[in-house]
Order: structure tokens, then sequence, then C-alpha cells
């Protein structure tokens, strides 16, 4: 374990100025700009903007009526729904009475909302909408602690009768006559504030369990972006689309702690209906998205590239080529011959700027991927059509961002190097260990698993395996993941499920086996890996349709041979990339989506290894066995709520003697045809 003096990789922790918390840079943006347009959100097609005096005034009124519902202190607010102006100002209230916000994912049901409202010990809920009060409400008797529910969006909430909602409206009027009443109590209240204080209490991914709550403190979140900001500089006039959870300290970084160090203008779709035209309206500078996100774009191109002509296909492939070939260079520092500008300049008018300005990312700068390991393929595709993606690393307890690829050192398999005031060490046994000043203050009501993540030299234990490649971070899987092959290679089941993702018809896949493991009278005989993969509906179903191969349901399109030869052909290939002790053997198409509300992957996305294992293990044991098919209970519940249970047959698709296509019939990155 290293100790405080000991070096290590990366540059020496840093520290929040003296004063800054985020509602003291609001008060400063107010003061120094109070015209120009803070945040913006689309309502039935039109942009409403709220100016930065106009921010500060509705935060201030707004945290005048957090004070009359008792809010104080120490206290915890939770905020669930999707991003609206009102979050931000909800949050930014709270935090200038001294009180710290919970975000809740708006897709969080049941246990999981009962289990951080009431670690929390929350007493107020600011909610979107009647679906999110609806929530609220059937939940009640088991969050006896919630005193008020705040709602903001009160369409069908008119004939509610429960005496603890308030419109937010409401509460903003109230506290504008009590702030009219006592004009320097605020004042005094923010003086108060401390950038130690906890800004907001931020949930863990859960792969394994409920969430922790991380507590990060202003000076945590913000010391992060001025970090951030000494790699990618930020200026006011860039601007930032915010749609990704409030609720993901992703969003929180960018969103709101680099949106109010540098007085981004953030910009809120209308709904998830609209996001990609919104997106595509604003023509954002920055962009940080899960790599869900990338892959779901890719995937888009892929269809309508597969949709067009011959003559489109083949100038599209063209440029395609050319940027790729700028792409390589470019990301190396090196600077292209004089020919190949040229030809870039032919290729970007004709074939890529037009499909970065359909993902609405023409005038994008810089653009990030974390949460999750990216394909390095899917990674250098956005390259080559001109995108400035950068895979980043970093956990909730590090505010989300402590490992950054630079503009002219990207590596498509690595994570980049630590970024300044950030200290990265790899333990004896492979553990990822980094120290910051943005390393958080503890789980709240946690101290047993703050021991555990935090040491007495102030490194924060991240659980995952990796190595330093040159300077740069590759990172393997969690450390409990990384297992040891029979050749005794070590393995991620990640990293053979990210191979297998890069088909544009596989959205989620599940990676068993691989080890030594069983023991016959002849010796031990090393476990197949086989794969659980669901399909993308949206390019499955758009594949079926070009084959004129009729489906009704998820279940029908999955089970269907055609479908199963697809994705056959797409395993072939990523086995290609493997070796030879970690290919996939079997894999099986499973009959439904995972799902967060199902507990079988988080709301970020991330599989809950746990829960398979445990739901699928008839599933798990016929593919290592090497059944040829299984037979499954599956629940199906109707529109009227009633439910039966149904037998239903998944076939186990043999990879033994399917070649992958040879080069020349191989499709290309962009394209799902071969």
């Amino acid at each position: 374990m290293p100790s405080a003096s000991e070096p290590s990789v990366g540059h020496s922790a840093g520290s929040a100025r003296a004063g800054e918390t985020f509602p003291r840079l609001l008060r400063r943006l107010a003061s120094d700009r109070p015209d120009e347009v803070a945040l913006q959100e689309k309502l039935y097609g039109i942009w409403q903007p709220i100016t930065w005096s106009g921010y500060a005034r509705r935060v201030a009124d707004f945290a005048h009526g957090l004070a009359d519902l008792g809010v104080e202190r120490g206290h915890v607010v939770a905020v669930i729904g999707d991003n609206r102006p009102e979050w931000l100002i909800a949050e930014l209230a709270a935090q200038s009475l001294g009180a710290s916000v919970v975000g809740i994912y708006p897709t969080s049901i049941g246990d999981e909302v009962v289990h951080i409202l009431d670690l929390a010990g929350v007493r107020v809920v600011v909610a979107e909408d009647q679906e999110q009060v609806d929530k609220i409400i059937r939940l009640k008797s088991r969050l006896p602690r919630v005193e008020t529910v705040v709602y903001y969006d009160p369409h069908g909430l008119e004939n509610y009768d429960q005496p603890y909602l308030r419109e937010f409206v409401q509460v903003e009027s109230a506290g504008r006559q009590r702030g009219a009443e006592q004009p320097e109590w605020l004042d005094r209240q923010l003086d108060a504030t401390s950038p130690d204080d906890i800004a907001i209490i931020c949930t863990t991914s859960g792969t394994t369990a409920l969430p922790k709550l991380a507590e990060l403190s202003h000076t945590n979140l913000l010391s992060m972006a001025r970090h951030l900001a000494q790699v990618d500089p930020l200026v006011k006039s860039d601007r930032y689309v915010s749609f990704l959870p409030l609720a993901w300290i992703g969003e929180q970084m960018l969103a709101v702690a680099c949106g109010l160090s540098f007085g981004l203008t953030l910009s809120f779709p209308e709904d998830s209906s609209t996001q990609r035209a919104d997106l595509r309206e604003i023509g954002p500078d920055v962009m940080f998205s899960p790599p869900r996100i990338w892959e779901s774009m890719l995937s888009d191109v892929q269809v309508r590239v597969d949709e067009a002509g011959k003559l489109k296909r083949a100038v599209f492939g063209w440029g395609y080529s050319v940027g790729d070939q700028m792409a390589g260079l470019r990301v190396q520092g090196r600077r292209p011959g004089a020919r190949l500008r040229v030809k870039h300049l032919i290729a970007d008018a004709l074939a890529l700027r037009p499909v970065r300005d359909q993902l609405g990312l023409a005038r994008l700068k810089r653009a990030y991927t974390g949460g999750a390991p990216l394909g390095p393929d899917v990674f250098r595709f956005f390259h080559a059509i001109g995108v400035n993606l950068k895979q980043i690393y970093g956990q909730t307890e590090i505010c989300g961002i402590a490992v950054l690829h630079s503009d002219d050192d990207i590596r498509f398999h690595t994570v980049g190097r630590p970024i300044p005031g950030t200290e990265l060490h790899i333990a004896d046994d492979g553990e990822i260990l980094l120290r910051s000043a943005a390393v958080f203050r503890g789980y709240h009501r946690n101290p047993e698993s703050t021991s555990a993540a935090l040491d007495d030299h102030g490194w924060l234990h991240t659980g995952d395996a990796g190595y330093l490649d040159d300077g740069h971070l590759v990172v393997i899987d969690r450390a409990k993941d990384v297992r040891r092959a029979p050749d005794g290679q070590l393995f991620s089941s990640a990293f053979v499920e990210n191979k297998l993702k890069f088909s544009p018809y596989v959205e989620e896949a599940v990676v068993f086996g691989g080890e030594r493991e069983e023991v016959r009278e002849d010796g031990p005989v090393a476990a197949d890996v086989t794969a659980m993969i669901t399909i993308d509906p949206a390019t499955a179903g758009a594949w079926a349709e070009h084959q004129h191969l009729s489906y009704t349901t998820y279940t029908d399109l999955a089970a269907k041979p055609e479908i199963y030869g697809l994705v056959a052909h797409d395993v072939a290939r990523a086995n290609d990339d493997l070796p030879e002790a970690i290919r996939v053997r079997r894999f099986l198409l499973l009959h439904k989506q995972l799902d967060p509300d199902d507990d079988e992957i988080t709301r970020t996305r991330k599989v809950r290894r746990g829960v398979i294992a445990e739901r699928y293990a008839d599933i798990i044991s016929a593919l290592a066995r090497g059944d040829q098919d299984v037979t499954i209970s599956s629940t199906v519940t109707y529109q009227d709520g009633s439910s039966v249970e149904r037998k239903i047959a998944l076939r186990i698709f043999d990879l033994a003697g399917l070649a992958a296509p040879t080069a020349d019939l191989r499709r290309p990155v962009w394209s799902g045809r071969r």
C-alpha cells in the first residue's frame, strides 16, 4: 500500500478556492451576467429561457419555501423526476440552507425508493409529475419520515387531496412572501455555508445490492470541475444539453459543477421522444454520455446507411475510410499530408458532416463516455466521422472523472491518464487506487463500507482491476469478476461482452464460464465460454422487415431462426478477435430484454451478475452442459393487471463449425450488411 509520500502516476491534489459553493457561484453569475440565458427548457415546441438573475430569484424563493417546510442545515431533500429547471432550482435552494440533495432515478420503484429515502432520512421530496407522485403515495405507509411532497408538473394532480402534497409554484410563492419579510435572512444562510458541506448525496451503481449513498461536498465537485478544465478548457459560450438523469454523477459533474463553474447554458429537451431533434437544434459544444448512447447512435447510422441507395452507401463508405485514416493520425498527434487533408475536406462535406448533423453532433468540440467500457470499434467509428470522443474513468466516489484522454493522445483500448490533481496507483493485486481532492467524504450512515473504500492515507479503493500501458490506464473489470482462463490468461466477462455488443443486433450480453471448473476421471476440463444475449429490437426489427420476415412481439422476433443465424455470424466475428481460450462456444437469445425494474441491470445499465446468476440458473446450466434447448417459466402480465405463467422453449445455438464471414463478406463498422 503506498503511503502519502510515495510517488504515483499523476499530480498533487488540489483544493477548492475558499468560499466556493454552488449557490455562491450562482449568486456571482446572477450579479455578473444577469440578463444572459442560464437555463432553457423546450415546452410545446418553444424554448423557454431563464436568465441568471431569474434563476437566482427562483432559487431564493424556493429556498425560503423549503425553510417554511422545516428544511434546515444538515437535512437531506430528495428529488425524483426527469431533467427540468425545477430539479436544479430545488437542488441549489436546499444547498443555500446548508442542506443537501439526494437524486433518485425517475425509473426507480419500490424497495429502491424506500431504501434511499429512509437511509437519507428525507422529510421533503420534490417530485416531477403525477407518475412520481403516485409512486410516493403508494409507498407512503413505508415512509413515515416523509412529511411533504412537492410536485412541479401539476397535470393530472388537480383533484389529489393528500394533505402532504404541495405544488412547486405555491412553495415558491410562499417563499417569495417570506423573503420579502426577511430580506437579509437568506444571505446570512449563504454566508454560513461551507465548501465542505455536503452538496449532493449520490447513489452508487448498486450492481450487487441496493445502492450506497456517497456524500460529495462542494469542494469535491468543484475541484473536479476545475481540474477537468485544465485538460479541456470550458468557456461561458459553450452549450450543454442535459438529458441524462441528474441523479447520475456524470450529469451532476458536467451540468451542475462545470455549468456553474464556467457559466454554461444548459438546455433541457422537451421529452425523450424529441431528445435527438432537440440535441440537433441546440448543437452542443460538450457532451457526456454512457456507452449505451454512443452504441445507440451507431445503430441508428447503421440502419440509415442500410436503407440508403447504392450510390449513397458507396459515398459514405469512401468518406468513412478517409475519415478513419485522418482519425488514426489525429489521435496520435501526427499531422496528415496535404493530399489527405484535401481528401478529408471533400469527404467531410459529402459524407461525414451530414451524419454528425443528423446525430446532433455537428458543433461538438469534445465528447466523453464513461460509466462502463466502450468497445474500441465503436470508439474508432466516432473519431472517423469527426467526433472528438474521449474515454473517461472514475466512480461516484471520486465525482465521476479521474482519468481522461487528452486530445492528441487517444488510445482506443485505454481510458487515458490521470487528470491534474489526481494520483493513481496500481496495488500489488492489480486493484486501481485513486487519490484527489474529489474523493468523497464517505457513505451516508455506513461507516463500515466507508472504511473499506477509504484507507488511512486517503486512497480510494475502486474495486476495479487494471494496469498501466505507457502511462495510460487500462481497466480490465471489477476485480472480483476478473478470472483466469485454462491457459492461465486473465480475462474479464465484460471484455468478451463488449466484443459481442459491437454487433448492431445485440443490445446486451452476459457471458458465463471460461474457467477450469469441471472435474472428470481423466482430469479437469475447461468450462466453455457461453453467452445469454438480448437483441436490439430496433435494428433487428429493421433487418427483419428488409427480409420480409413477419413477427409480432419481441419474444417472437428473438425466437426466429433467421435472427439466430444473423446474431451467430456476428458472434463468430467477435470470436475472431478473441483468444482461443475465451471464445464463445454457445449462446442463447433471451425471450425478453433485461430490465432495471426487475433488478437485472442498474439504472445506468450495468448488469447485476448476482441477480442474473440466480434468476437464470437453469439457462446458465443448460448452456454449460451443451443442451440443444431449455424450457423456462415466464410470468406474463397484461394491461388489465391479470397474469399467466407460460412455458417458453429457448434454443441454444452451438457455434461449432460456424466460421466467421471472410474478409470480403464482413460488414463494415458503419453497416449492418455484409
